[in-house]
């Protein structure tokens, strides 16, 4: 008896997501995300003196 053959292309293989959804804006719960904070140009500059590992 033979084997059958080994499965060797990603269409060959079972699972995956099925199509593609069209894209759906965000839920609420994502847009509720605390922003991130954008130092002032003072703040940066303190920031880069303080660690010089980060200069470049």
């Amino acid at each position: 008896m033979k084997s059958p053959p080994s499965k060797t292309r990603l269409s060959d293989l079972k699972g995956g997501s099925g199509p593609a959804k069209k894209f759906e804006p965000p839920t609420p719960k994502v847009s509720r995300l605390k922003k991130g904070k954008v130092l002032t140009p003072a703040e940066k500059a303190a920031f880069l003196a303080s660690r010089p590992d980060l200069k470049g």
